[in-house]
């Protein structure tokens, strides 16, 4: 897998998943409450919040704190958040792709600028690697659900793209527009996913040898440490050998 999900198992190999883990569940509370402020704060009418829900399920984030982050948006008290991006170049010219939510656009802005200076790499304007990527829509099922025909059946039959099985997942492919849809009806047939989101798919990735990894992953950590920041991807392939000596 590229991008993000290496970058996910080298955290968990790091041992740092409780930090992790209590960082994410922020970021994916506040995705919940813009959703749905945005619009209506119950998640069967709201496709953009039932896909926030679905994804805080998956990572076992607690109910209450699903319904505490849905309840802040209808109160006169929910901060008001601007949707941003901002592309650049890391480390051994990777794209990097960073989604922030801010009530301080300056504050995102110099921060995530900086931490690109400082860490080897140039941000750049709108638009400057984007077009590298696909916007997809991404569904992961483990590998227990069922063998390879079954969930490419499954897939087709839900309006999916494509799919991919690897060593531990099977990972569905489909149009963003289509995500709530498709995994809906995955769901129907195939149970909960292990994870539904929307994801920048790399189009083409740079192979990283250690000593670019090592560089790569201080900006990736530092840009994710970043309270504002909600997503980072970017469009690297390391090996097995070189994931092992991180």
């Amino acid at each position: 897998m590229a991008g993000h999900s290496k970058w996910a198992n080298i955290q968990h190999r790091k041992g740092r998943q409780d930090a992790v883990r209590a960082k994410l569940f922020s970021k994916l509370s506040k995705e919940i409450t813009v959703a749905a402020k945005m619009g209506d704060p119950d998640p069967d009418k709201n496709p953009r919040l039932r896909l926030a829900v679905k994804e805080a399920k998956a990572v076992s984030m607690p109910k209450d704190n699903i319904e505490r982050a849905i309840k802040k948006s209808q109160g006169g008290d929910a901060e008001n958040y601007d949707e941003i991006r901002y592309e650049g170049y890391g480390p051994s010219g990777v794209a990097v792709i960073v989604e922030a939510m801010t009530d301080n656009r300056n504050r995102t802005a110099s921060n995530v600028r900086s931490t690109f200076s400082k860490h080897g790499g140039n941000l750049g304007e709108t638009g400057s690697v984007a077009f590298m990527f696909d916007r997809k829509g991404q569904v992961v099922y483990p590998l227990a659900v069922g063998d390879a025909e079954t969930i490419m059946l499954a897939a087709i039959d839900a309006g999916a793209e494509d799919v991919e099985t690897g060593e531990d997942e099977h990972v569905i492919w489909c149009e963003d527009t289509d995500l709530a849809a498709v995994s809906s009806a995955l769901e129907e047939a195939l149970g909960e996913a292990s994870s539904t989101r929307l994801v920048w798919k790399p189009q083409t990735t740079t192979e990283l040898d250690l000593d670019g990894a090592r560089a790569l992953m201080k900006l990736i950590d530092a840009l994710e440490d970043d309270d504002d920041v909600q997503k980072v991807t970017a469009n690297f392939e390391m090996s097995d050998e070189v994931m092992a000596e991180l």
